[in-house]
């Protein structure tokens, strides 16, 4: 049974992070990545592959858009990462649109709207 995580793969998802997020907002030029924030990178235990992430302040609907326009920028970013990180090899990037945010946001609204209902009926 092979590891799900290990120590050391989620170090350097954190470092990956980090340094994606200062590459997003001070290399990258591509209008079309807009602003963009990196939530979280899964590294896999033997370092070959890193799933990305991100979530654009554009909103869920521009979701293909913005993966997309990463996916472009993969192999600069990539590159860039080697300069920065001390590894032998860089993963492999793979950007997902993370909604977790947005879907809390709505939930926290529901929420909210739902406690205002019970108080006027309450009162």
């Amino acid at each position: 049974m092979p590891k799900r995580h290990s120590p050391r793969s989620a170090r350097i998802g954190d470092e990956m992070q980090r340094e994606l997020m200062s590459l997003l907002r001070e290399e990258v030029k591509d209008p079309r990545v807009g602003r963009v924030t990196v939530t979280h990178v899964d590294v896999t235990p033997d370092l070959s592959h890193a799933k990305v992430h991100v979530t654009d302040l554009a909103g869920r609907e521009h979701a293909a858009e913005t993966v997309a326009a990463l996916g472009r920028t993969a192999g600069f970013l990539r590159s860039e990462l080697a300069h920065r990180l001390s590894l032998y090899t860089v993963p492999q990037l793979t950007f997902v649109y993370d909604d977790s945010i947005e879907t809390g946001m709505e939930l926290s609204r529901l929420i909210d709207r739902a406690v205002a209902e019970d108080r006027k009926r309450g009162s």
